[in-house]
Formats: C-alpha cells, structure tokens, sequence
C-alpha cells in the first residue's frame, strides 16, 4: 500500500471511529433523557389526573351532602333522600366519557348512567379479562377511607375496554361507594406523542451527525485529492525539470563527443593519412617500384578518407560547431544542403527576420535545429515526398518554425497516443514544452505542416532585421 494511501486511512479510520463512538454515545444518552422524559411526564400526568378525580368526587359529594346530612330515621324519608341523591349523582359529569357511579358495599350497582342494565345487579365477581376482581378492588379502597384504583372498564364512547384510573369515597351510613374515573388512552396517546417527538428528536440528531460525517468525510477526500494534484504537479515539474536535464545533457555530451571527435580522432586522422600519402610518394619516386605496396597504400588511403569523412558527419550531426558559431539560421541552412545532396529530395530553407526581431538564446537554437533535424529524417525515411521545406521566421517576441512536404501523409490522431506514437514526436513536444513553446502538426496525403512556436522574452537583446534569404 502507497504511503499516501496509508495517511489517508489513518485520517479517515479515527473519524469514522470517532463518529461511531459519539453518535453511540448521544443515542444512548438521547435515549435515556426519553426515558426519563416519558417518566417524568407520566407521574405528572397521574398526579394531575387524580388531583382532578379527587375533587370530582368533592364536588359531588358536596353536592348531595345537604341530603345525606337530613338524613332521617324514617325509613321511608331516608329512602327518598337516596333516590334524589342518586338522581342528582347521574345527572352529574364531565365530557362525554366523565362521570359519577354508585354501588353498595355488597358490589350491587346502585346507579350507572353510561349503563343503565347493570343498575341493581351484584357485580362483586365481576373480573377483567386479565383475572382482576374489578368491584372488589374499588370497595376494597372505599373501605380503607377513600383511594385510587387502576382497572380495565368499558369506554362508553368506544365500547372497548380501556385502562381507567377511578377514585372512591365511601358514604358510611348508607352504605355506599361513590366514584369516578378517567379513562388513560388519551393519557397514553399523549405519552406516545411525547415518546414520538424524542424519537425523531433523537432521529434528527443522528441525521446531523451523519451528516457532520459524511461533511468531515469529504473535507478528507478533498484534502486527499488536493494532496494527489499537488503531489502530481510537483512530480510532473519535478519529471519536467529531469526531462530537461537530460536533454542539456545530452547535448552537454554530444558536444563534446562532436569535439572530441573533430578535435581529437580526426586531427589524428588526418595526421596519418599526410604520413600515408608522404609514404606513398617516396615510394613512386624511388627507383625501386613495389606495384603491390603502392595499392596498398593507395587503398589504405582511400579507405582513411572515407572514414575521416564519416567521423566529421558523425561529428556535424552530433554538435554542428555552425550551430554554435553562427547560430540556427546557418545551421539549418547547411543541414537541409546536406540531406538534400544525400537524400535527393529538394530541400529548401527561408529565413524571416522582422524589424528588431530577437536574437535566439542557444536553448532556442538547439530546440529548433534538434527538431528540424528529426523532422527532416523522418520525411527522408519515411514520408515519400519528393520536395520540403523549412521557413524560420523571428519577430520581437517569437520565433516560428515551420516544415512542410509532399509526402503521403499519416494520421495525426495517433501520432502522440498509443503504440503507434513516435517517439520523435513526443521528444519534439517535451523539448517545446520546457521553452513554453507549442507544436502542432497537421496532415494528409501530398501535404504535411508541422509547426513550432517558442514564444520569446521581450527583454533579450534585438538584432537588426535580416533579409529573407
């Protein structure tokens, strides 16, 4: 795994980590204030609700005091005292599902307003379907002076059965439990609402969280390409910059190759072909002939020549010394001259001099000729064309170099991708590209421009303008 890669983990596992554990962490704490939130609503809600019950049932049992304190030994006015209390007791509620009921400390249902058929029936073992003896209960709470009591009861509005919160008081001397009760449902349902809204409370904060994460996320992912590019860019100068070494290098050892070669093995040479041909003298002008030793010598001679002027050319393509002497102009003169006379291909060279066109820094000159000289190989081995020519034009602030042939042409879009690109090509364009100059080439069958363009300062020194040769 790439060191980049590596960092780029170690940044993104400790975040999502990080992220993980928090957003466990605020669940589990959102979670529990719900709860707590769900309990302390709840014993507020039953608080209220029996502080509510409990003055219901104040309320009517204030209401029927002034008949349950008349009371009278009389059996018969006693009785009717109860009956007007009960009538006064059902005639009495609160919404359609609040009201007040009566029964005897036997179970035996004394008034029920909401359901009048069980009025007069002994409900004592009456249970809920959980099993609870129901009655029972409540007058187990009017017996010890009055108290609340949660049962399952009918809802009258619904005719299902619900849980109901009741509170009871007895009247001692008649013998009855008065009561009341609310039904918890809506008690529930709010408690529901309350536990919905923490949830999505709960749900919104990990969305944010999430969210956070997937911001934090791709601030490292643009960290992460930000370095790529940046790594690119400083790998692709530093590539650039080896590029441009090399080339200077290459030229460093041509130059001196093409030194060594012209100043060295060539002045040996010519050395020992003046001592071959001082040789060959004396002998036809000794009075002795030796024919053989003669032919020898006069094709050791022949041979010397031929190599002496192979070493120049090789000497010439490696570092033309005119290229150093005279400048680009004269170069590309003297090498068009010369693969014209090899090749016999019809080359020719112009020169365009604008009014203070610049002098060429020697980059520039050796880009220019190095790409000329590839260029016009390639046309003698490869294009067919019977004609080319070079135009060199310099202004203030550039130079154009421009080479055209009557060749067959080829396709251009594969000239700098795939295998089929050349690699004289693609070294023409690194060469342009460390100048900040640009190539372009175009192409068909019977005409091929290639073009090069170096843009030039405008701070080098001008020379007058020259005449188009």
């Amino acid at each position: 795994m790439k060191l980049k890669a590596k960092i780029v983990l170690l940044a993104i596992v400790p975040f999502l980590v990080a992220i993980a554990s928090i957003e466990t962490g605020v669940r589990e704490q959102a979670t529990a204030l719900a709860e707590r939130q769900h309990a302390t609503a709840q014993a507020a809600y039953m608080a209220s609700k029996q502080i509510e019950l409990k003055h219901y049932v104040e309320l009517a049992t204030t209401a029927i005091a002034p008949l349950y304190e008349a009371g009278s030994d009389n059996a018969r006015d006693d009785a009717m005292l109860r009956t007007r209390a009960l009538a006064m007791l059902g005639k009495m509620d609160f919404g359609k599902d609040g009201y007040f009921f009566v029964f005897d400390m036997h179970g035996r249902a004394l008034m029920h307003p909401r359901e009048p058929d069980i009025v007069g029936r002994d409900l004592w073992a009456l249970r809920d379907p959980q099993g609870a003896p129901t009655i029972q209960q409540l007058l187990a709470a009017a017996s010890r002076g009055g108290g609340y009591v949660r049962y399952l009861w009918q809802r009258p509005s619904t005719g299902k059965l619900a849980s109901k919160l009741g509170y009871v008081v007895p009247l001692q001397r008649w013998g009855w439990m008065i009561g009341t009760g609310i039904y918890l449902d809506d008690v529930d349902t709010t408690l529901a609402h309350i536990d919905e809204g923490a949830a999505a409370n709960i749900d919104r904060t990990m969305k944010w969280i999430d969210g956070i994460a997937m911001a934090g996320l791709a601030v490292i992912a643009l960290c992460a390409l930000v370095l790529n590019v940046t790594e690119y860019r400083s790998a692709d100068a530093k590539l650039k910059r080896l590029t441009q070494q090399v080339v200077e290098s290459q030229e460093n050892e041509r130059a001196r190759l093409s030194r060594e070669l012209h100043d060295g093995i060539s002045q040996m040479m010519v050395s020992v072909k003046l001592l071959l041909e001082s040789a060959l003298a004396r002998f036809e002008r000794s009075e002795v002939r030796e024919p053989a030793a003669e032919a020898a010598l006069s094709t050791s001679l022949t041979r010397l020549g031929d190599t002496l002027r192979e070493v120049r050319r090789i000497s010439h393509a490696l570092r033309p010394s005119m290229l150093d002497d005279l400048g680009v102009a004269a170069a590309l003169e003297q090498l068009t001259r010369e693969l014209s006379e090899q090749s016999g291909i019809e080359i020719g060279f112009t020169q365009i001099a604008h009014t203070h066109a610049a002098i060429l820094p020697d980059a520039v000159n050796t880009v220019l000729f190095r790409i000329a000289q590839e260029a016009l190989t390639n046309i003698v081995r490869h294009a067919k064309a019977s004609s080319a020519a070079l135009t060199l034009e310099r202004s203030r602030d550039a130079v154009t170099l421009t080479i055209a042939d009557n060749g067959r042409g080829f396709d251009v879009t594969h000239a700098f991708v795939g295998r089929r690109s050349g690699v004289g090509l693609r070294n023409m364009h690194e060469r342009l590209d460390a100048l900040g100059g640009k190539l372009s080439l175009s192409s068909q069958a019977g005409h091929t421009l290639l073009t090069a363009h170096v843009p030039l300062d405008m701070h080098e020194p001008h020379s007058p303008a020259l005449q188009e040769i």
